[in-house]
């Protein structure tokens, strides 16, 4: 009898650490990290992934786990997978890689994430210098929603879907990226203006030996630490996709990536239950365990034909992105403006990151009026269905941006009244988010203007 359904390609046992699974884990891209599947075009197969921190985040309704979390091991990235055609050829350098999202979810059995934001010492987040205190919220699913004992009075559906899908990228790439990277890290605060502003995390994640895992090469041999010292760090999105966040990556989904190396040896993780546009908090979706259900096709020659190079060479281009048809009904948002003059009252030349920290934070004092902690609203509005937008770039000299949100996710009327919200008693939403003291001496943001 024909069997129908998903191939599972990569389980994981959650009792076992990244390094033990069946199929080791990994988390760096390089192009010498080996496969550790293969699947055709057209099979739909699934893909188990841990957390972004290998089960390190736990349910302890403790802040320890994240105020001593250590950057360097995320994220842990099921695969790579070698993609051939309905012959048994692999996918070519200058292919695209037409990767659909047919189903998703947590593992079952494991239905809970965690939404926090780092110390500052430890890698902070978009308002670190407004919020330095590492801090974290537990949230359980009930079907498509979840609710958080620690951010009382609010419930929502999530949009399920992967932080990090990619491919693995040629050498030539990934020095590209390597070179460029450096160059940012080692003169960036010369020159960039806006670090005095966000004056935020490190401006880029160089490779690192330390806490790096590369699949099914063992470490300590000298080609593990060969590809170590090269490996290029997950955090950021680049070329072959990666860590691109996009909270709409559903189920229906398509992802066209490019790729750089035989058998194009795609990634995904980092498995979120819900996320606000931004991800503000860093470690600000609902991250959890999960599992995709995928199907794959390759568009020979598709880099040429549909992906225009955005730099010097043929490698710069970007992914393409096709939302899939599923995905929450709001009818009623509040809509939070943001200008580039930041708390200083300083102007930015159409500085849309300044702008949108502005949006933000003028939700957070919003939101904090109605009886929330502004760390409640900081780790909310980074895990919601909340949507972010550059609503105006041309206007001179002021960026403009705006954060939307959806009304109906919250136990009260959230809209400005004529009766004004209650300064003596109100209802007071407790328990607070876990938190944590900030002991280190960085300098914080004060806005002059807001409620304490």
């Amino acid at each position: 009898m024909a069997q129908y359904g998903p191939r599972l390609v990569i389980p994981i046992d959650l009792k076992k650490k990244p390094w033990e699974q069946k199929h080791p884990l990994h988390n760096r891209w390089h192009p010498d990290i080996p496969p550790v599947e293969e699947v055709r075009v057209g099979e739909v197969f699934r893909v188990e992934m841990m957390d972004f921190s290998g089960g390190r985040i736990t349910h302890s309704y403790s802040v320890d786990d994240i105020k001593h979390a250590d950057p360097s091991i995320v994220h842990y990235l099921s695969g790579p997978i070698r993609v051939v055609d309905v012959d048994g050829i692999p996918a070519k350098p200058g292919d695209l890689l037409a990767v659909e999202i047919c189903n998703l979810g947590p593992l079952p059995g494991d239905e809970w994430g965690f939404t926090a934001s780092f110390d500052r010492e430890n890698g902070g987040g978009f308002l670190t210098d407004h919020f330095p205190c590492a801090t974290k919220a537990i949230w359980y699913f009930e079907g498509i929603y979840a609710y958080s004992p620690h951010i009382p009075g609010v419930r929502f559906p999530g949009i399920t879907h992967p932080g990090v899908v990619g491919t693995a990228p040629s050498m030539e790439l990934l020095k590209i990226w390597n070179e460029r990277e450096r160059e940012l890290e080692e003169n960036g605060l010369k020159t960039l203006k806006l670090c005095e502003v966000l004056h935020s995390r490190p401006l880029a994640n160089l490779p690192s030996p330390k806490g790096c895992r590369l699949g099914k090469i063992e470490e300590g041999t000298p080609e593990w630490e060969k590809i170590a010292r090269e490996a290029a760090r997950t955090i950021p999105g680049r070329e072959n996709g990666g860590n691109c966040d996009i909270k709409n990556l559903s189920r229906g989904s398509k992802v066209y990536l490019p790729v750089f190396v035989e058998g194009a040896n795609f990634s995904t993780g980092d498995m979120h239950f819900s996320q606000g546009d931004g991800e503000i908090a860093f470690c600000g979706a609902i991250e959890m365990s999960g599992f995709l259900e995928l199907k794959c096709e390759i568009i020979r020659g598709g880099m040429k034909e549909y992906l225009t190079p955005m730099g010097p060479t043929p490698l710069h281009v970007n992914p393409i992105f096709e939302i899939g048809p599923v995905e929450p009904r709001f009818s009623e948002w509040l809509v939070f403006e943001g200008i580039s003059v930041d708390e200083s009252g300083r102007q930015h030349y159409l500085d849309a990151s300044v702008a949108y920290k502005r949006a933000v934070l003028n939700a957070i004092d919003y939101l904090s009026k109605f009886g929330y902690s502004k760390e409640q609203v900081y780790l909310l509005l980074s895990c919601c269905p909340c949507e972010g937008r550059i609503s105006g770039i041309v206007d001179s000299p002021n960026a403009l941006a705006t954060l939307a949100i959806p009304t109906a996710i919250f136990d009260q009327d959230i809209r400005p009244k004529a009766k004004k919200v209650p300064v003596g008693p109100r209802l007071v939403r407790q328990p607070d988010v876990l938190k944590s003291t900030y002991d280190g001496n960085l300098p914080t943001t004060k806005n002059p203007g807001a409620t304490t």
